[in-house]
């Protein structure tokens, strides 16, 4: 780091603002683990320590001085190399609550060295919308998401929650983390429009409860192969129509000054948020996101070379790329991936044998996480991950959902098609289809409600009684779904269909089912007859 850049920091941390209350502490190198600043473990420098708004650098014996608001967690910006201890409740121990003006607080920050992996590569759980709103909810999340992460052979390094936590219920915070924990890694959150303080009546003053909970609402974290920028983007309107939107506060853009300058050119920047940065009100309602906001976050951003975001609040799941439109002028297009909710549909749908709803979001795309892998070169790749595959059933993979009639007349007008919805497609994914081990022939992209759902929602129409908690929601058109006509001129009997897509990240991905072709007699018009005599 630069001593300009150095001296900038240090003036911001000095200055101070009418709220401020002083905090001092050491960031230290926690040699026996214990997460306690013993007299012989030295301390680390150049760590910055915030409030969200202003950063302090720790000196050459690990010392801190920071001028903080008197209402908002303190916390280290971990740097790569290090590992945080975990807190009681499991979450790293990134923050101290704040305590009320008055008086100077005392907040060390204890760092340990973690076991080295040879590639410094990394792997990221990326979870949207858990959304629980009973413990019911609560169970569910548990069983369908985190124990079969849990049971898993494979184990991440990193793991982030993009709001909504819960749904309007705070008090199941200690529950849903309880559950998330049992995956023993850190974990970053943000939160989301339904982890709002009940009765909430001011935006500075609504989140009381995940800040005891989760601490910072933004904040940032370094790792050797990327530094994630975590941002709350929801901005509660009391009274207001509608009663949020997305944007920025004043105090995250003087974060975002102080803090990008430092960030390693090299290095993968992550961005994660709740609300969507591209815009998805209908036609002739207001912005989901305030335009003003985005330009601004986006011009701080545009000359990072490797930069990712991720978002959530939708409940569907899409790639976005960001252009000049948009007010994006960096070299290349800013993807941002609006991931699909945990909870998919906010847990609706027909329970399966288990008691867990189906869940299938209203594009129907499955619930599930999200997998973030990144190279330590910054390269990255991503994946989807149902919660549940039934193992017998061909047509439903990790990466799409096949639907096709189950039989057709031979020689009927080829009006009737098999649909593949690939979860991770865009639309330049290449998508083909070929029947009976035939030529492979392209699928053509269609922005439509996915089939499967639609008869979903007609079992649903047809039962006399809810099939489960709530129905599956109503399918709504997806940007990720392909159709091909399947051919009716060939001999009566079952035929093979297979579709494989290619995702841009994990090259041919492969699903398969069938159908069949019945032979139907042609009718025969009745013989005529003689009119009746009069």
């Amino acid at each position: 780091m630069s001593l300009r850049l150095l001296s900038l920091i240090c003036l911001l941390a000095a200055s101070g603002v009418a709220d401020a209350v002083r905090w001092e502490g050491r960031v230290f190198h926690d040699l026996d683990g214990n997460g306690l600043a013993d007299p012989d473990e030295p301390g680390i420098a150049g760590v910055a320590v915030s409030d969200g708004r202003t950063l302090a650098l720790s000196d050459a014996d690990g010392r801190y001085r920071l001028d903080a608001r008197d209402a908002v967690p303190v916390f280290v910006v971990k740097p790569a190399g290090w590992r945080l201890p975990a807190r009681d409740d499991g979450l790293p121990a990134a923050w101290h609550a704040p305590r009320g003006p008055g008086h100077v607080h005392r907040g060390d920050f204890a760092l340990q060295q973690p076991d080295r992996r040879g590639d410094r590569a990394l792997s990221v759980l990326v979870f949207a919308d858990p959304q629980v709103k009973s413990l019911v909810d609560v169970d569910h999340y548990a069983r369908d998401i985190v124990a079969p992460l849990a049971a898993a052979d494979r184990r991440a390094d990193l793991g982030i929650s993009l709001g909504d936590i819960v749904d309007d219920v705070v008090a199941l915070y200690p529950q849903v983390n309880a559950a998330t924990t049992r995956l023993r890694v850190p974990w970053l959150h943000v939160p989301g429009n339904h982890d709002f303080d009940p009765g909430a009546d001011a935006d500075d003053a609504s989140l009381a409860a995940f800040h005891a909970s989760y601490g910072p609402d933004s904040f940032a974290w370094h790792e050797d192969a990327a530094s994630f920028l975590m941002l709350d983007d929801v901005v509660l309107q009391p009274g207001g129509r509608p009663s949020y939107v997305g944007g920025l506060r004043e105090d995250q853009f003087a974060f975002l000054e102080a803090w990008l300058p430092s960030v390693p050119r090299d290095r993968l920047l992550v961005l994660g948020v709740h609300i969507p940065l591209f815009d998805t009100a209908a036609p002739g309602r207001p912005a989901t996101f305030r335009t003003a906001d985005r330009e601004r976050l986006f011009a701080l951003l545009q000359d990072v070379p490797k930069l990712l975001v991720l978002s959530g609040h939708r409940h569907t799941q899409r790639h976005h790329r960001h252009g000049p439109a948009e007010g994006w002028h960096g070299a290349e297009p800013l993807h941002e991936f609006n991931v699909g909710a945990a909870s998919g549909a906010f847990w609706s749908g027909a329970p399966d044998a288990e008691g867990i709803p189906d869940a299938t979001m209203a594009d129907g795309t499955p619930n599930g996480h999200a997998l973030l892998d990144i190279a330590a070169d910054g390269r990255y790749r991503l994946s989807w991950h149902p919660a549940r595959l039934p193992a017998d059933d061909p047509a439903r993979t990790a990466a799409m959902h096949l639907h096709a009639p189950r039989a057709l007349r031979r020689g009927a007008y080829r009006a009737w098609a098999v649909y593949a919805n690939v979860y991770m497609g865009e639309a330049d994914t290449r998508v083909e289809y070929r029947v009976d081990g035939g030529e492979w022939t392209a699928m053509q992209r269609v922005e439509r409600p996915d089939p499967w759902l639609m008869a979903e929602n007609a079992r649903d129409d047809a039962a006399a009684t809810l099939r489960g908690h709530d129905r599956s929601p109503e399918a709504e058109p997806s940007t990720h779904l392909w159709r091909g006509a399947l051919p009716t001129d060939l001999a009566a009997g079952d035929h093979d269909i297979e579709v494989r897509a290619f995702d841009r990240w994990h090259g041919e991905q492969r699903a398969a089912t069938r159908y069949r072709l019945e032979e139907r007699p042609t009718p025969v018009p009745p013989p005529a007859t003689a009119p009746r005599p009069l």
